[in-house]
């Protein structure tokens, strides 16, 4: 992912009008069209499966998100290495998803073919999407990118820009947090039907190119209704991509709240209520190229991301060779998943 940044770009997402002065560096803070009414609620819930009910409400289902497995399954991830596109490790990765998804999935569908990158390279990018309850008509699209930036070319060090990035955060934290989703569901199934997208080749992209950023996602949400049924059209989906750091904050990003601002309010709701409101700002977040817009310009399915975005840029280990499982807090795994169970047993 990357900020968005060239007039081209901001005429294909709908002609949003965007700051001309937002660039790859930076993230402007934009005033958001649909104000957000967060109410916050301190309390956070033990047990493993329960139910709640005030006077007059409906009963809310509780079903715990262990941040210690999500921890586990991130760890995995980083302990393959980077999972740059073309490398073992990333063949390991693959294997370690369908492997992890069949066990706890209906059904696993997955999609292979060549993408070329910006810089000319033909990459065979493989996704894998996992489904609870496949005939429910009422859906959830749950999507997180697998593969690690070739290059770190953020980091300080000129010496290590050239070195492919580990990826414990910008990867395998989304990965992790929907790998756990899939473990709790297969015990304890929702009412509604989930997908779990696990999509490829979405970090090999050029600042200066927003059309060469996840090109996974392109390739599937160009074929979806061939890979899944014409009739196949989730309610919503939702992005995880940074969802891991120490010292996270998820603002509400500017294209989600242009494309699917009840969905915003609805996470943002449900995070609060659940005890998380310290993580899920209400602050205006920047506008970001990432794999979302590519859901709701192509597929045509309302998505919104959520990701950690700091004052003027990301959390620092960014693109540098500093991502790695030493930045990860699993109270943040923690907050975003379980804000995730909240609203999967309860919508």
């Amino acid at each position: 992912m990357q900020f968005a940044r060239t007039p081209a770009a901001r005429a294909r997402v709908r002609a949003i009008s965007v700051s001309p002065h937002m660039n790859k560096m930076t993230i402007t803070s934009i005033a958001l069209a649909t104000v957000l009414t967060l109410a916050a609620c301190n309390s956070q819930h033990s047990s493993t499966t329960s139910q709640t009910q005030d006077s007059g409400q409906t009963a809310s289902r509780h079903v715990e998100f262990v941040a210690d497995s999500a921890f586990a399954f991130l760890k995995a991830q980083c302990d393959m290495g980077p999972r740059v596109p073309g490398t073992a490790a990333h063949s390991a990765c693959v294997a370690y998803i369908t492997d992890k998804l069949t066990q706890w999935t209906d059904t696993v569908v997955t999609q292979s073919a060549p993408v070329t990158t910006f810089d000319g390279q033909t990459l065979t990018a493989h996704n894998i999407m996992g489904r609870i309850n496949p005939q429910a008509t009422t859906r959830i699209l749950l999507l997180a990118h697998y593969d690690c930036r070739p290059w770190a070319d953020k980091d300080e060090d000129p010496a290590k820009q050239r070195q492919p990035v580990m990826g414990a955060n910008d990867a395998a934290s989304g990965v992790a947090v929907i790998l756990e989703l899939a473990r709790i569901m297969s015990n304890n199934k929702p009412d509604i039907g989930i997908d779990m997208l696990m999509v490829d080749a979405e970090d090999w992209g050029d600042y200066d190119n927003e059309d060469s950023w996840a090109l996974g996602t392109q390739l599937w949400a160009r074929n979806h209704k061939q890979l899944l049924g014409q009739d196949y059209a989730p309610t919503f989906g939702i992005l995880l991509d940074m969802v891991g750091a120490r010292g996270a904050r998820f603002a509400p990003e500017y294209f989600s709240t242009q494309y699917a601002a009840g969905i915003v309010q609805l996470v943002w709701d449900t995070a609060h209520e659940a005890g998380y409101g310290a993580f899920f700002t209400q602050d205006g977040g920047g506008a970001v190229t990432d794999d979302h817009v590519v859901i709701n310009t192509i597929a045509a399915v309302p998505c919104i991301d959520i990701i950690d975005m700091r004052g003027d840029g990301f959390f620092d280990g960014w693109h540098t060779t500093h991502d790695t499982i030493d930045a990860i807090d699993p109270a943040t795994l923690k907050a975003v998943g379980q804000t995730l169970s909240q609203l999967i047993y309860n919508y």
